[in-house]
Parts: C-alpha cells; structure tokens; sequence
C-alpha cells in the first residue's frame, strides 16, 4: 500500500516539476505515472549497479555525486519514454531535486503519521 501512495506522489511530483521547468515536457496523468514507474525500476535494479561504479568519485565528492546518478537515472527513463522529453542534463539535474524534495516531504510526513499511530 505504502509503494502505491508514493507512485502517486511521485506521479504528482512529476506533473508539478515539469509545469515549474521548461525544458521538461510530460504532456499528461499516463505519461507521468510511467515516469514513476519507470523510475522506481530502475532505482530498484540499476540504481544499486551505477553507486558501486561511481563509488569512488561519489566518497571523494562527500555523496553530492549521487545527484548527478539521480539525473542520469531521469535521462535513461527519458530514452525510454518517447512521450518524455528533458532538454538537457541539467534540466534532468533541477528535474531530480525537484523530486528529491518532494520525496523528502513526503518521507517526513509519513514518518510523523506513523510516530502518532504508535504513540
């Protein structure tokens, strides 16, 4: 249950990104839910694969390099979703902060619930 709250979240995240961005083109609802699908896959399969290679470069840069992994995980899934459009590497960049941030909300918020219901 909890894996299908944060699809939709990060579906909705997704809309809002692309509406803030303009090199960010997701024309609607579908389009974005296969964008968090997709990029649930592939932080589940390869994400793990892309650390253990950058891991060098992503300890000497104190993990700050594991954003730039966030953008290229959103370009693969840009690759694969011709209705998907990111302009550029950076845009993918300011598109996967965007998320991150959400999430983080998210996250906190649904940590917070939880301490109410035990308590």
């Amino acid at each position: 249950m909890k894996w299908i709250l944060k699809i939709t979240v990060n579906t909705l995240a997704i809309l809002l990104s692309a509406h803030l961005l303009p090199g960010v083109k997701v024309p609607n609802y579908s389009t974005a839910l296969a964008i968090a699908l997709t990029l649930s896959i592939l932080n589940i399969f390869f994400k793990p694969l892309f650390i253990v290679l950058t891991l060098p470069i992503t300890l000497l840069s104190f993990g700050l390099f594991l954003l730039f992994t966030n953008a290229f995980m959103i370009l693969i899934a840009d690759y694969f979703i011709d209705t998907f459009s990111v302009g550029s590497f950076w845009n993918a960049f300011l598109f996967s902060l965007l998320l991150w941030m959400v999430n983080s909300i998210f996250d906190k918020i649904i940590k917070k619930d939880q301490e109410e219901v035990n308590n």
